[in-house]
């Protein structure tokens, strides 16, 4: 086969193609060339674009002692009926209560609709026994009393905001004062009978 079958097999295609191939089979090859340059040089500008926005991206995901942070795992075998223990999560108080069937029944038996944040018992409390919210008033952040032996519990025998005198009762649902929300629910699990995994 001669160079010219070459020149009709690469020039194959538009005028403009066949115009630059007319020269022969070089400036042909020299068109191919140039486009390898162009796709190469293309795809490196790819790779170092991505090799300097990386690490900018990279940046953004949360620290190893952060995701630390996001979850905790407490043992509650030892908290007796009645008790509460307070553990830290995300720099926020958790309060988790060991109900009792007293509290339990005046949670159950509250009319939802009388409510100014309309939560029943069985939405906040996926045990019956075991109360768990954040211990932010959700007034205007002050730590609620309640926690402790001998703390003020409030009217409603939950928890009570010292600052501005919002009450909760024993399901965490605000009945009274300036607190708008119940106290917030976090995202939790039992992973047995007595341990559970906040976050």
């Amino acid at each position: 086969m001669s160079s010219d079958h070459n020149s009709d097999t690469c020039c194959h295609g538009s005028s403009e193609n066949s115009s630059a191939c007319s020269q022969g089979a070089e400036a042909c090859h020299s068109e191919g060339r140039r486009d390898f340059l162009f796709m190469s040089a293309g795809a490196m500008a790819a790779v170092g674009a991505g090799s300097v926005v990386w690490p900018f991206v990279h940046q953004m995901n949360p620290a190893a002692d952060t995701l630390a942070m996001s979850t905790t795992e407490v043992d509650v075998a030892s908290v007796e009926p009645g008790q509460s223990v307070t553990v830290m999560w995300r720099g926020k108080p958790v309060f988790i209560r060991h109900r009792t069937a007293r509290e339990i029944e005046e949670a159950q038996s509250v009319d939802v609709a009388t409510l100014r944040d309309k939560q029943s018992d069985a939405d906040r409390a996926e045990k019956p026994e075991w109360l768990i919210v954040i211990g932010v008033c959700t007034h205007l952040g002050c730590v609620p009393l309640g926690q402790k032996t001998g703390d003020m519990r409030g009217e409603y025998h939950g928890w009570f905001c010292p600052c501005h005198g919002s009450a909760y009762d024993t399901s965490g649902r605000i009945r009274k004062g300036p607190a708008p929300k119940n106290l917030e629910v976090p995202t939790y699990t039992f992973l047995s009978d007595t341990l559970i995994r906040i976050g």
